[in-house]
Order: structure tokens, then sequence, then C-alpha cells
């Protein structure tokens, strides 16, 4: 095991209920012929996180029941109808005391965005100091890597479905960019019309 994937958990944060798409939980829409919460958990994998932790929220029974999530550290955000920000927290709160050093946060609805550029912000990681984010064009997105003295600060920020974004805004200057353009697509799954980018 590296010094990198010995020290960064991957953070997936899948709990979206998916209030525009008719409320089908995302973690369960499939992809490549398997649940997106497991090609997700893939994605982290092969990027170089050993550990990897999933923040379920909507349905996490059916999501628990359907999806091969074996050896990833499963938690359950009660109050995931609040946003992405609870379930940040809930995230971060679970690797407390685990001895990740940072934390690769990536989310369930973006598939095109793949191992490549997960690795590619992963290998900008230094230490607990690291704040590391992709780029699309020069333009901030995900995913993103926390290192752990930043986590109380995230936490204490994250509110509704703004997740980071306010921490990070409030830091940009100390942000390493990552630029993956190249190697992968940022869109969201939200609405109908964005199913068609699943395979």
């Amino acid at each position: 095991m590296t010094h990198t994937e010995d020290q960064v958990a991957g953070l997936l944060l899948a709990a979206g209920g998916g209030r525009r798409l008719g409320g089908r939980p995302k973690a369960l829409l499939t992809h490549r012929g398997r649940p997106l919460v497991e090609y997700a958990v893939e994605v982290l994998r092969t990027a170089g996180c050993a550990r990897v932790h999933v923040v379920l929220g909507a349905a996490a029974d059916a999501v628990r029941e359907r999806a091969r999530l074996e050896g990833c550290v499963l938690v359950t955000n009660p109050e995931w109808e609040r946003g992405m920000g609870s379930s940040l927290r809930a995230g971060l709160d679970s690797l407390a005391g685990t001895g990740a050093r940072a934390a690769l946060v990536s989310l369930v609805d973006q598939p095109g965005i793949g191992a490549r550029a997960a690795a590619r912000v992963l290998g900008a990681y230094r230490d607990e100091s690291s704040l590391v984010s992709a780029a699309y064009d020069g333009v901030r997105g995900h995913p993103v890597l926390f290192g752990a003295a930043h986590w109380a600060g995230i936490a204490a920020t994250a509110t509704g479905d703004r997740g980071a974004r306010a921490y990070l805004k409030a830091h940009e200057e100390a942000i390493t960019l990552v630029e993956c353009g190249d190697v992968a697509d940022p869109y969201d799954i939200d609405t109908a019309e964005d199913l068609v980018h699943l395979e």
C-alpha cells in the first residue's frame, strides 16, 4: 500500500433522493449494468483509495440490499433530506479516528468523472493541510480532496446543498487546481433528461 493509499480515504456522497428524477434514489440508477453507487465506489478504488466510506440516505436499506459494497464503510445520514451539506458532515465525522489524513470526496451522480480524474486529484495530496480540486477548463468541480486540517472548518460551514462551497470560497488561495477536462466530463444526473448519460 502506498503512502497516499494509506492516508487518503475515498468519501462518496450517495444519499440523494433524486427529487427531480421523480424520487428515484440516485445511488440505485443503473450505469454499465450495475447500481451507480457501485460504479462510483469502483472509481475511487481504481484511483487509489484503499478505504472508501459511502454516505447513504434515500432508500438506504434498498441500496444496502441491492448494491455490492463489500469492504466499504456505510454511513447512514438520517438528515439526508436537508441536502448535501449534511451528508458531507456525516461522512467527515465517520472518518474521525480512522487515521485518514485526507478525504477524496466524490458525488454519486457524476459518472462522467472516472478514475483518471480522481487519480489526478489524489496525486496532488501532500499532507493534512492539502486542499485540492479538479478543474474543468479552469472552473472548480469534483472530485475534491480535503486534508484533515480542514475537516472541522468544512463541517462548520456545510449547510443545505452547498456542501463545502463556502469554505472553499473562503480559502481559494490555498486550493491546488488540477485540470481534468481532458479526461472527464463533469455532468450531473439531476433530471430525467440527464438519464441519457447513463450507459
